[in-house]
């Protein structure tokens, strides 16, 4: 936590976003339904103004730093959580999740996700308030997640990673071959099975697993603050059920945003790697002796570096002609399925 911010100023901001977000999940449970795009921009425009008025307050409780250190880890880990909806329309297709349900499902991923931060936050904060070395690992991680990211198809490999664990962890479960609305368990033929929904919570859960440790060093190189780590993860997290529905067939339009990802996360590879030059205390490394040479990217560089990456990738994308005929194709791939459902 921040010696800048008062304590009551951090358990007040936890406490009002943890009684949103449990409004948020009981409005899912007690009215499970595809939201309208007039419903699902009206909460993305909340949550993203919420987070807006929260990064003035950051001005004025804390400074000009720390306020755009929240803005530039809130906006990376928003843009690393759409990049998560792609992987989250995967297995909502392979699952073959009803409409009505998907809010729940992605209530729970958004959930699971936030505990997951949480519990990743405390570690990190820990591990780097004693051990300054960890930036050269934070450092190189993010590097070559940049590199596996840009190389692969990490929506598909992540899929099928997940899919040969899952199927390790559920072989002796019991299965109906079909939903039973929201249920969990249901009974066939006067046995007591599981349905499809805890199949997919499980791959949600492994997938969220797999963010939860790319996001982490990604904001620890923006700032070191836990408070603001974790609050901008929890902005980060908010309204993303909504966007998944406000967005649509844009997603699969936003061809290019994976190879802006990449990059950001290589920048922030490299402030980490300076990072830890300069604070250098690796025997092996300059005599155990900081580099006073390396050079200091600073906060503003870091927001303007993350902004412009973001923008350039998504016009490119909306520009581009293989992402219409992405998009195109993605709708053409949901209407056959919706009829083969329908058939069935």
């Amino acid at each position: 936590m921040s010696e800048h911010l008062s304590l009551g100023f951090q358990i007040g901001s936890l406490t009002i976003l943890g009684l949103i977000l449990l409004f948020d999940l009981l409005y899912v449970v007690k009215r499970p339904h595809e939201p309208s795009m007039k419903e699902a921009g009206l909460w993305v425009g909340f949550y993203v103004t919420l987070a807006l008025v929260f990064a003035g307050l950051m001005f004025w409780q804390a400074g000009p730093d720390y306020g755009k250190e929240f803005i530039a880890g809130w906006v990376t880990e928003y843009s690393l959580s759409v990049d998560n909806l792609f992987v989250f329309i995967i297995i909502m297709a392979r699952f073959s999740v009803p409409r009505k349900y998907q809010q729940e499902v992605l209530m729970f991923g958004i959930i699971i996700a936030l505990i997951l931060r949480g519990i990743f936050i405390l570690i990190g904060a820990t591990v780097i308030e004693h051990f300054t070395w960890v930036f050269y690992i934070f450092g190189i991680f993010l590097l070559w997640t940049a590199w596996h990211q840009l190389k692969d198809d990490g929506e598909d490999e992540e899929e099928g990673a997940n899919n040969g664990l899952i199927a390790r962890m559920t072989r002796k479960m019991p299965f109906s071959d079909e939903y039973d609305g929201n249920k969990l368990r249901t009974v066939v033929d006067g046995r007591k099975v599981f349905t499809p929904m805890v199949m997919v919570f499980i791959t949600i859960g492994m997938t969220d697993l797999m963010f939860a440790i790319d996001s982490i060093p990604a904001i620890f190189g923006l700032t070191q603050s836990a408070f603001i780590v974790f609050t901008a993860n929890i902005f980060a997290l908010m309204g993303l059920r909504q966007l998944y529905f406000l967005l649509g067939g844009l997603m699969d339009r936003l061809i290019y945003l994976k190879h802006g990802l990449s990059f950001i996360l290589a920048f922030i590879g490299v402030k980490l790697i300076f990072h830890a030059l300069s604070h250098n205390e690796l025997s092996f490394i300059n005599g155990g002796q900081h580099i006073e040479w390396v050079p200091e990217i600073t906060t503003e560089l870091s927001l303007a570096v993350i902004l412009s990456t973001i923008v350039i990738a998504t016009v490119a994308s909306l520009m581009s002609k293989k992402g219409r005929q992405a998009a195109m194709d993605a709708r053409l791939k949901a209407d056959m399925e919706k009829t083969h459902q329908n058939e069935g």
